[in-house]
């Protein structure tokens, strides 16, 4: 999407704009000549995730923008507060909020631990309802209000409250801000949206999540930014109320052309649906299309036998290497016509495989029927693809049940 110019001037306040969708978003919006409150938490840099606050606030200048680098924890009201003080003293006021700043835990909820529950909650939704609340007086005297909340459509189907209910609490948490808000500020010209990808996005914090090959199903955080311009650019009576996806969004603004958007071009066709959104785990697999990883779903199941076999493979196939890499103890809990309880020590000595429970305590268990569960270890069916269609559950560490995807790599070609 091209930029207009529309947006030069305006200050804009966003949360989490150190790296990912946030820094995608001020980007974009410099180019205009916008100036950029980066209010996020990393100062110093981060040992896993790349940029800080003030690296994102070169880049912005980079592009053409003016920039305000703030520490923000957005669950301190003190600084919070300080922030948009400083905002108001440096550029005059405030006239957009995007809140982008989120945390997630995909876990059920026994293992969910109240530490992990309110960090969620305290940024999700308190976070987003704080920033608001402290920007809204200055939204009031801008004739360009806008709040941007990168966050879902309510979707009340029972299967997204099911594998990560306290999750979707918070998420949602969010989009009832924009509910509320939106009829609450219609008459002060403030217009209140969501904004929610139709697919996954490759970030750092993704490919924490769910290892480096997440890009071959993801699209760039440069379809949320574009889409994030084209509502931001609205004459705010016109746009408020609404829960947004991305590609409708920018369809809307006459770009037709989503390939350019995916981070691996020929995979276009073959993306990742996002949570949320208005289709069943079940419909999943007919809503990919034909060749993509959701779609290997709908291949037949594994014949009698075969998961016996697999873990026989995998035994015969350890290493002090695998184990080095791996460093992590999986229970595999299996259903089906091939049920039972399996595990793989990957963390101690050469490694152990076995049937029934792990001797050590599992650092992540997996859940899965036996249907699905051989075309994972063989490289047909990606686990982050199978996880995010509910096809496989994970307790306990989910970013050590990612490392299985290199052990499943090397399977591949020998089963």
């Amino acid at each position: 999407m091209k930029n207009t110019g529309k947006l030069a001037g305006r200050t804009i306040f966003i949360t989490g704009a150190s790296r990912g969708i946030g820094k995608a978003i001020a980007l974009k919006a410099a180019q205009d000549g916008a100036n950029i409150v980066v209010a996020a938490k990393t100062a110093e840099p981060h040992p896993k995730l790349p940029g800080t606050i003030f690296t994102a606030a070169a880049e912005i200048e980079a592009a053409g923008g003016k920039a305000l680098p703030c520490v923000v924890d957005v669950r301190d009201e003190n600084a919070v507060r300080t922030a948009v003080k400083n905002a108001v003293e440096k550029f005059g006021g405030i006239d957009i909020l995007v809140n982008n700043a989120s945390a997630i835990s995909l876990t059920p909820t026994e293992q969910t631990d109240m530490k992990r529950y309110d960090l969620m909650h305290n940024i999700n939704t308190r976070g987003t309802f704080l920033v608001s609340k402290e920007c809204i007086p200055y939204l009031k005297n801008s004739n360009h209000a806008h709040i941007l909340n990168i966050s879902p459509p309510l979707n009340m189907s029972a299967h997204w409250f099911s594998n990560h209910v306290a999750y979707t609490m918070a998420k949602y948490g969010m989009s009832m801000c924009v509910l509320g808000m939106a009829e609450e500020f219609k008459k002060d010209n403030v217009a209140v949206n969501a904004l929610w990808p139709r697919t996954a996005i490759y970030t750092a914090a993704m490919e924490m999540l769910t290892g480096k090959e997440s890009n071959q199903f993801s699209r760039k955080p440069e379809i949320m930014s574009d889409a994030a311009y084209a509502i931001l650019c609205k004459e705010p009576k016109n746009c408020t109320g609404n829960f947004l996806i991305d590609d409708e969004v920018l369809q809307a603004a006459g770009i037709t052309d989503m390939k350019q958007y995916a981070c691996i071009p020929e995979n276009a066709d073959k993306l990742m649906p996002d949570f949320f959104l208005d289709v069943a785990p079940e419909k999943l697999v007919e809503f990919a299309a034909e060749g993509s990883h959701a779609a290997s779903l709908k291949k037949a199941a594994a014949p009698a036998g075969k998961i016996e076999g697999l873990f026989q493979k995998i035994e015969s196939l350890l290493s002090d290497e695998i184990v080095k890499k791996t460093g992590a103890v999986f229970e595999f809990n299996v259903k089906g016509e091939e049920a039972g309880l399996w595990f793989a020590d990957l963390k101690n000595g050469i490694g152990k495989v076995g049937k029934g429970k792990s001797p050590v305590a599992a650092d992540a268990t997996l859940t899965m029927d036996s249907k699905h569960f051989f075309d994972m270890f063989s490289g047909k069916l990606k686990p982050a693809s199978a996880f995010m269609t509910g096809k496989l559950k994970i307790s306990g560490d989910l970013q050590k049940a990612m490392k299985l995807e290199k052990l499943m790599g090397g399977l591949k070609s020998k089963l």
